[in-house]
């Protein structure tokens, strides 16, 4: 990697476009004539990083995954993540194993090309990192907050040389793939304190890549068409306002949804996650549920994942409170309607204090005519869809990558 030639990137000419720390949908204005197809407030020269100062490009020397200073200063502190550890010593490393950390604040005195990755290492270190998803000898956990930090480190790089171009926006898009799958494994072991932390954050990093990724599309679309999986990227953002207040943002959806180009509005991936949006919106659980097991995309029904249970408490809230009280609804027709185990079902009637009863179909749910509350997120489980098309495409989950 030492060798590689440096390729001279095409410098960025607008501003990336920053999420607020509150709601990622608010707006402020732009710094350009032309409105961005992005949803937040803009920011000079850099990507959607916290503590930064606004630095003009730079163009990276640095040919090794790690810069040599850094890492012999880590390895003199024992600062070294077990990935990095030379025969498992937590005081030596390599250059083909150490990778340069995150760094909340740089200073511009203390910025120096040499410490700053070119973007073809850049993409070299992205390909080291994500091979270790596929590593068993290590939890998902310990994985995850290897990869969670030292991505955002190659973000942080890219955004200070301000690069535009096909390679880059294939790493972004590698990035927030790692954010999506990360959701999905992080609700498997949602048990865990790591897990529990670690959700929002990994969704607020997910919220900043595609944003920055957005802005590299309106950038590139000014001097080539659309590129095909574009329209796949935008509804993983629409989809991430499921669980997001209509009425709690300064920008609308709709104003948004008119500044996407037409040919990716019209697209079948956007078109799917504007009905799910709004079947959610208007408590529609039954095609909900039915048009995520059926239509999602593996990355897209990780996003819908977390509010699968959410719509779940609402059907059951519907069917306590308008059911028929002499008889109950048997949970074998409850586990169809929400793609479930019985014993899953069962055990969520219990999370939402539901009153069940033994009849002639055997268990069922007894009409109470009384709202069902969410059951409170310390006792709530993660409960998986029960679908042999759900369960496969979870298993070619690393390949996207």
């Amino acid at each position: 990697m030492a060798d590689r030639t440096r390729r001279r990137e095409r410098p960025m000419k607008r501003a990336f476009f920053k999420p607020s720390a509150s709601d990622s949908m608010r707006t402020h204005s732009s710094s350009g004539p032309e409105k961005p197809s992005n949803p937040s407030a803009t920011r000079s020269n850099f990507d959607a990083e916290e503590g930064n100062e606004e630095f003009t490009p730079i163009f990276g020397t640095c040919l090794l995954m790690c810069p040599v200073k850094e890492r012999e200063r880590r390895e003199r502190l024992r600062d070294l993540a077990i990935f990095e550890r030379l025969n498992g010593d937590p005081a030596q490393s390599s250059p083909s194993l150490a990778v340069k950390k995150f760094c909340r604040t740089i200073s511009r005195k203390d910025l120096d090309p040499s410490d700053v990755r070119p973007a073809p290492v850049l993409e070299d270190t992205l390909n080291h990192i994500l091979k270790l998803l596929h590593s068993s000898d290590h939890s998902f956990e310990t994985i995850h907050a290897f990869i969670f930090d030292r991505t955002r480190s190659i973000r942080q790089d890219l955004s200070m040389q301000n690069a535009v171009n096909d390679q880059v926006i294939d790493m972004y898009q590698r990035m927030v793939k790692f954010h999506i799958i990360s959701s999905h494994y992080l609700h498997e072991c949602s048990e865990t304190s790591y897990a529990v932390s670690m959700i929002r954050l990994n969704q607020e990093q997910l919220i900043k890549s595609l944003i920055t990724l957005f802005n590299l599309y309106d950038i590139v679309r000014a001097t080539s068409s659309i590129r095909k999986d574009e329209p796949e990227f935008f509804s993983f953002f629409l989809l991430l306002q499921l669980g997001s207040d209509p009425h709690n943002t300064q920008e609308p959806l709709s104003l948004w949804l008119r500044r996407i180009p037409y040919q990716i509005l019209k697209s079948r991936e956007m078109q799917f996650a504007r009905k799910l949006l709004r079947d959610y919106r208007t408590g529609n659980y039954k095609q909900f549920i039915r048009s995520a097991e059926e239509e999602a995309s593996f990355l897209q029904y990780c996003i819908i994942e977390p509010y699968i249970d959410e719509v779940r408490v609402l059907a059951l809230s519907c069917i306590c409170y308008g059911g028929y009280k002499l008889q109950p609804y048997p949970l074998l027709h409850l586990s169809k309607l929400l793609i479930m185990k019985e014993d899953d079902v069962e055990s969520l009637c219990n999370d939402c204090d539901i009153e069940l009863t033994s009849g002639e179909n055997g268990k069922g749910v007894l009409s109470s005519h009384k709202v069902v509350k969410k059951c409170p997120e310390s006792s709530q489980k993660y409960y998986s869809m029960h679908s042999e098309r759900i369960e496969r495409l979870c298993s070619l989950a690393l390949q996207l990558l």
